[in-house]
């Protein structure tokens, strides 16, 4: 088992372990819900094969307690796929994906879901972590296209390879079990969506799957890019210096009101943090 696997089965406690994940983020002063995230990976491809993955991935989905959803898988394209990943593509970072990735979105011809257990906050990372992984062994595999159904969010495939570099490099510099900071960013990267803009604020949606609460920043402060600017700086933050302190330091809140249902995916158990202008 090469090293970076074996450290992510001990962090996400799928194999026996020393001590507990180092950037717990429990303790925060609002009772959180008890309800635990679960990533939602959607996988495009061009033939049917992609229902039945390579022995290697199957592996690596079985071995992280993944599982594949085949009641919503198909061996056959979704007219809805263009729609949704036309409003899924990340639009922060240059050139997130290509005419070449929207053309695989319109020429797919199978479906197939992955779905995380439900996570534990201490585990949010890890198991993103092996999110992103079965990401890229997804796409050495054959998938033509990739979307983070947790949050709404896709990027094409060579921003996703990327993403999952940067995240292999964070995990190699990880001291024991401890996450570092360079892991938990390019997981949060892949899988969070931002800025949604509401109607007095512009949002995130998706760092629940990294343990943390959403930002919301008010419209009023300034234009889509600064509020960009402001969500990584207070999600890096929160997961340098945990959700308190930045809470404390910042003189911010937590809220517990949101527009999504317990039920549904987007749905952050550990809350709304919303900066007014």
């Amino acid at each position: 088992m090469d090293p970076i696997r074996r450290h992510l089965l001990k962090a996400a406690g799928l194999i026996v372990a020393s001590r507990a994940f180092a950037n717990d983020q429990q303790g925060t002063s609002m009772q959180p819900s008890s309800v635990k995230p679960r990533h939602v990976l959607c996988f495009l491809g061009k033939d049917d094969s992609l229902l039945q993955p390579p022995k290697a991935v199957a592996r690596t989905i079985a071995d992280f307690n993944f599982e594949i959803d085949r009641t919503y898988s198909q061996a056959k394209p979704d007219p809805h796929m263009e729609r949704s990943f036309g409003v899924c593509w990340d639009r922060v970072f240059p050139n997130a994906w290509s005419a070449a990735d929207e053309a695989a979105v319109a020429n797919h011809k199978s479906v197939l879901y992955v779905l995380s257990p439900p996570m534990d906050k201490q585990k949010t990372v890890a198991y993103s972590a092996a999110a992103l992984r079965i990401v890229e062994e997804m796409i050495e595999a054959g998938a033509t296209a990739v979307k983070g159904e947790s949050a709404g969010v896709a990027h094409g495939l060579a921003r996703w390879r990327s993403l999952a570099d940067q995240a292999r490099t964070g995990a190699k510099t990880s001291e024991g079990l401890g996450m570092t900071l360079a892991l938990a960013k390019a997981c949060r990267l892949a899988f969070a969506k931002r800025p949604l803009g509401g109607d007095r604020y512009y949002e995130t949606v998706g760092y629940h799957l990294l343990g943390l609460p959403e930002v919301y920043v008010a419209k009023s402060r300034g234009n889509e890019w600064s509020a960009v600017m402001l969500m990584e700086e207070i999600a890096n933050a929160m997961a340098e210096r945990g959700i308190d302190a930045t809470l404390r330091d910042r003189k911010l809140t937590l809220s517990r009101e949101q527009d999504y249902a317990e039920d549904d995916f987007k749905f952050n158990p550990y809350g709304i943090i919303s900066i007014e202008a």
